[in-house]
Parts: C-alpha cells; sequence; structure tokens
C-alpha cells in the first residue's frame, strides 16, 4: 500500500464519526419515547424484528438529530428566499433510505415516520418506495429485463425524479404509482397522493445511485440531488444471504399460499427446491445488484446504520459536517 493510500485509510481521516449503541444511545438526552411495545410491534418487517430498547438506543437519537437537521434546513430555505425576494411554496425535508434487500429498509422507514410524525409540531410525515417506480411487467419483459428487476434500469428514473421535482417545489396533491408484492407489479391505475407533506421519507435499494457524469459538464440530475439527508443500512453479505433465505422460506409459508400470488406456485414445491430457488435468485439476482450497483453508494450516506446478526443496530456512523 503507498503512502497516500495508507493515510486515507487512518480513522482519523474517516469523514465519519463512528458511535457505539452505547455511546449513541446518550445522545437522546430529553427526547420522549412516544411509542408503546405494542405499537413497535406492528411497525415490524417479516422477518426483521425491532425492539422497544432499540427504539430508544437507536431511533431517539436519530429522531432527534433529524429534527436539527430539519429546522436548520428550513432556516436556510428562509434565508435565501428573503436574499432572493421571493416566497416560494413549502419546501419540504426530504430523507432517502438506501440498502440491500432483506436489510430491512421498510421497518426502519416506518419506525422512523411515526416517531417524526409525533414531534411537538406534530409535522405531516410520508413515506414513499421507489418500488412504485418500477416498469411495470410488461415493459420489463419486452426489454428483457425481468431477471434485473431492482436494478436501476429497471425503474422509470424520469417519473421518480419529477415525482421529487414536484414535491421540492411545493406541488399539491403529487401522484406516486403503487407497487404491489403480492401481485410483483405495477397496479394499473392506483396511485398514492402526496399533498406536501413536512417531511418525505423516500426508501429504495438505489437512491443513492450516481451515473457517470457527461463530459461536456452538462448537469445531469440524480435522486439523491432532492435530499436533505440519507441513510444507509448496512449488514456484511453473509447476513444479508442468510436473512435473504429466511424471508424467502417464510413467504413460503405465508403470503405465497395465497392462490392469487405471483409467487404461489413456491410454496407448492419441496424446501430442497424452493431453497434452490431462493439461492439462485440470491447469487444471480440480488447479490449482484448488491455488489455492482447498492454497497458502492454506502459512502454517499449522511448516516450508516450497520447491523448485526440478530437484526440489531451495532453501530452508528455520522457523516462530519
Amino acid at each position: 500500500m503507498d503512502d497516500g493510500l495508507a493515510q486515507m485509510t487512518q480513522p482519523d481521516l474517516s469523514p465519519y464519526r463512528v458511535f457505539t449503541e452505547a455511546e449513541w444511545s446518550h445522545l437522546r438526552a430529553d427526547t420522549p419515547m412516544t411509542l408503546t411495545a405494542a405499537e413497535v410491534r406492528r411497525l415490524e418487517g417479516l422477518n426483521d424484528p425491532i425492539s422497544l430498547d432499540q427504539v430508544e438506543t437507536i431511533y431517539l437519537p436519530l429522531s432527534r438529530l433529524l429534527s436539527f437537521y430539519a429546522e436548520a434546513t428550513q432556516a436556510l430555505h428562509r434565508a435565501t428566499n428573503h436574499f432572493l425576494g421571493v416566497n416560494d411554496n413549502k419546501n419540504p425535508f426530504i430523507i432517502g433510505i438506501a440498502g440491500s434487500v432483506a436489510v430491512g429498509k421498510s421497518t426502519t422507514s416506518r419506525v422512523l415516520q411515526a416517531l417524526l410524525a409525533r414531534w411537538p409540531s406534530t409535522p405531516k410525515v410520508d413515506l414513499v418506495t421507489t418500488d412504485g417506480f418500477l416498469y411495470p411487467n410488461a415493459v420489463l419483459e419486452t426489454e428483457g429485463l425481468m431477471r434485473r428487476k431492482g436494478f436501476p434500469e429497471s425503474f422509470d428514473r424520469a417519473a421518480l425524479l419529477q415525482f421529487l421535482s414536484d414535491i421540492k417545489a411545493g406541488k399539491r396533491n403529487v401522484k406516486a404509482p403503487i407497487y404491489s408484492h403480492f401481485y410483483y407489479d405495477i397496479m394499473p391505475g392506483q396511485h398514492v397522493i402526496v399533498d406536501r407533506p413536512d417531511i418525505l421519507i423516500l426508501e429504495g435499494l438505489n437512491v443513492l445511485q450516481t451515473s457517470n457524469l457527461p463530459k461536456d459538464g452538462k448537469a445531469i440530475p440524480f435522486v439523491s440531488d432532492f435530499f436533505d439527508f440519507s441513510i444507509y443500512i448496512d449488514a456484511e453479505m453473509d447476513v444479508l444471504h442468510r436473512w435473504y433465505m429466511e424471508r424467502f422460506m417464510r413467504l413460503r409459508e405465508t403470503a405465497f399460499r395465497d392462490p392469487g400470488s405471483y409467487f404461489h406456485r413456491y410454496s407448492l414445491i419441496e424446501d430442497k427446491e424452493a431453497k434452490r430457488i431462493g439461492e439462485d435468485l440470491w447469487s444471480k439476482i440480488n447479490l449482484i445488484n448488491l455488489v455492482e450497483n447498492i454497497l458502492p453508494t454506502r459512502p454517499r450516506a449522511d448516516l450508516i446504520l450497520t447491523k448485526g446478526e440478530s437484526h440489531e443496530i451495532e453501530q452508528v456512523a455520522l457523516r462530519k459536517l
């Protein structure tokens, strides 16, 4: 290793401050606990348990931090408007949440939404997933992309950017398409309406990704350009692999049993064959997407939450200002 590279890997040159769970929990200060154990259980995802203790030690300090960021961002927005002599519409605070399949993005998003909505100012907090901006299966099949679902090219990036642009501009009743994991497809004619939230949480695999910048210097918008704060949920690859397989096998005993499910056929085969299929889906689709597209975006996050084998967050890394 050359001297320059060796220096860059030194802890004191890291762009992050790293905290253990115990160290991070002290930053909660006097932030009140506003969720009950029963409410936390209802927010859990399949095969993604979360304890009330973790909400107190990890998510309450994070809620406090986000309140500071949101307040500062709004103050900056007001100052800019004053400088420009304009009176723009309400500018929502947008939080991006990224990470691998099976890492628990949805649970984290729901817990944060519940906590943020119970701030003393009772802000309006909406949650949207980028799954709704996948191309319909008919399009993916025509383009030969069904086994690339979840990869960057399977998303309608232009529609997602337009959605975020409209939200940032304070437009009323902005529509986001609805994706059904049950039917494994976009639901035609169905939308969720996002009407000028104070906070928007956008959750998805590739929300922190950038593409190659044009050599002519022209501006190319990225999804992350609209974020005021970004979070990456992390875990070791072998742990993610195990969680994916556990979830896949549990789905065979639950949602897949419904004859209307796109994956109903997986509930009708023997465990050995199901495991083979699950391993194939992991190794040939999800692992490749993780290595090529998702994991490389981790250093772009403002906050990295690292999970251990028990699904509990063991380390928090906060980007230095």
